[in-house]
């Protein structure tokens, strides 16, 4: 029987994430302050008390995920034990600090690059993301060619699962997007709250800026296969993993095509890693029969 860990990306934080973790033990609390040093202001106390808007502020939401991940993990100790990691969009530095593939601090200074990076890419040109529900998938991206190719783009972002597909791209191209996939039969075509187009090329500027941070960094063969977004392919090569990594921020996370494969590569049971329970749902939607729960 194999066990997949899996770990989460941005939309899973809440108040009060980590703190059991921070007030459970000393070794983590460690590690806590380690990433308040790091980043240069106390995270903490935004993690552990901050308001639903101070954690959505995408230089607090990525680090805070990525923290409270990563020592969750750590935390198991001998019981963490993976024959495969992924990991939604940030979650996949999350899976390769896990699996040894870099230190966390190096992983939370990447994590850092990348949060700020993204959020001046949002402030360039305003953009946007919609949730597309109950739609083929091969319509949404018929239908994001369509658009995009009259001037406004569009691209998928996001496999969530079957019947949830996120798109990305310009507020226009969004919105246009959107119409047509309604009357095309979408169930719900949902405009998100986010700060802008990710997985788009719209973060082609915050790309090359991680991509030099990435290129400076010691990465090493992780203990385990790691399914990366851009391809849903299973990597150990550190040289293939720096690649995809820079590659994710402007293509589209292939969730749905990630558990298929760590499915048929023999997972059994899903450990998901870190807060909340967004990735356990849609394992359950993507292979009804899997076994999903908190690590």
């Amino acid at each position: 029987m194999k066990n997949a860990y899996i770990f989460p990306g941005q939309g899973s934080q809440f108040t009060g994430m980590g703190k059991e973790l921070y007030d459970g033990s000393t070794e983590a609390a460690r590690y806590f302050e380690t990433a308040n040093q790091i980043l240069g202001f106390r995270i903490t106390d935004v993690m552990f008390n901050g308001t639903d808007e101070e954690l959505k502020q995408t230089k607090v939401t990525q680090p805070s995920i990525f923290i409270h991940s990563v020592i969750a993990a750590i935390m198991m100790g001998d019981n963490f034990k993976p024959d495969m990691v992924a990991g939604h969009s940030l979650g996949e530095f999350s899976a390769l600090v896990a699996a040894g593939a870099m230190s966390y601090e190096d992983g939370l200074k990447l994590v850092k690059v990348r949060a700020f990076a993204m959020q001046k890419a949002c402030e360039i040109e305003k953009s946007s993301m919609a949730a597309i529900l109950n739609l083929d998938d091969q319509l949404v991206e018929d239908i994001c060619k369509e658009v995009s190719s009259a001037g406004n783009v569009v691209v998928p972002a996001n496999y969530n699962c079957p019947g949830q597909l996120v798109i990305s791209g310009s507020v226009q191209g969004v919105n246009e997007a959107c119409e047509k996939m309604k009357m095309a039969g979408a169930k719900r075509a949902l405009v998100l709250p986010v700060g802008g187009a990710f997985h788009s090329p719209f973060m082609e500027p915050a790309r090359q800026e991680l991509a030099d941070a990435i290129e400076k960094t010691e990465f090493r063969k992780p203990l385990c296969p790691v399914y990366q977004n851009v391809n849903a392919i299973p990597q150990t090569d550190p040289a293939e993993i720096k690649v995809n990594l820079v590659k994710q921020l402007t293509a589209p996370v292939r969730w749905t095509q990630t558990i298929q494969n760590m499915v048929s590569d023999g997972a059994q049971k899903f450990f998901e890693v870190g807060p909340g329970k967004v990735l356990q749902g849609l394992v359950k939607k993507i292979n009804k029969d899997m076994e999903a729960m908190s690590a």
